[in-house]
């Protein structure tokens, strides 16, 4: 049975013009050029110095870009693009569509991250049978991190998994924070990663630090009962004993990401 759940977490902004495309292009850590009509691509947009300050999809439509962000950060997002628009031909303006997921894929956008996300729809309504706390625990059933867990301008993307979830392409042209992404990816420098953990119990609080014997292996992010995303050390938790808020955790390495 499919799930539709509206996500009040997220909002849309409308990008048009004759430049929209070539002016995300040069911002964005995904290629949006080619982008095509119901085509739907995962994004970030980075500081200078690479680190994460929104997510956000693209999708093509007809009349142009919608920009699917986290609601609470549309309007720094507006200003930010507003800031780097100087004299390109674009139109920015917030939109009154709703953003929704459909679990498994029904209709509107395949959600280019994983398939087993489903689909992302945008309308102003939707007839909706779950709840966005539903799709945030079956997001997190996959192991997928979430705009909780990278928070702002605190994480480099790759530590977010966004080079395996399709959110960076490392063969476009410059964007804003590229020098120091590829250099990440091309020297192998990824030293951490975000993994979902597993526990018995609540989970431990945001920050709590996860051990390996003494050692300090990373720290627990978002969660819920039984489960959490954790950014943590790649070279401290293979084979190791780990720990959190006294307890026991273990990794649960999701299939899409591949073993260290």
């Amino acid at each position: 049975m499919n799930q539709i759940a509206a996500l009040p977490s997220r909002a849309v902004i409308a990008v048009s013009g004759p430049d929209a495309r070539s002016f995300l292009n040069g911002l964005l850590s995904q290629e949006v050029e080619t982008l095509a009509s119901s085509e739907l691509r995962f994004s970030g947009l980075l500081t200078p110095q690479g680190r994460l300050l929104y997510d956000l999809f693209v999708a093509g439509v007809e009349d142009g870009l919608l920009l699917d962000v986290a609601a609470e950060h549309r309007d720094a997002i507006l200003t930010r693009l507003t800031m780097y628009k100087l004299r390109a031909k674009v139109e920015l303006a917030a939109s009154p569509l709703g953003v929704f997921a459909a679990w498994p894929a029904a209709g509107g956008f395949p959600d280019p991250r994983l398939p087993a996300l489903g689909s992302r729809l945008y309308a102003e309504d939707q007839a909706t049978t779950a709840t966005e706390d539903d799709y945030e625990a079956h997001r997190l059933a996959l192991g997928v991190p979430g705009p909780a867990d990278w928070g702002t301008d605190k994480t480099y993307p790759i530590e977010a998994d966004f080079d395996l979830l399709n959110g960076i392409d490392f063969k476009k042209g410059c964007f804003v924070g590229q020098e120091t992404t590829s250099r990440m990816k091309r020297r192998g420098t990824i030293k951490n990663r975000m993994l979902p953990i597993v526990f018995g119990g609540p989970a431990p609080a945001f920050g709590t630090e996860v051990l390996a014997g003494e050692l300090r292996a990373g720290e627990v992010l978002s969660g819920r009962d039984g489960r959490a995303i954790a950014l943590l050390r790649l070279d401290r938790i293979e084979g190791a004993d780990l720990t959190a808020d006294g307890r026991a955790v273990t990794v649960d390495r999701p299939d899409w990401l591949p073993a260290a």
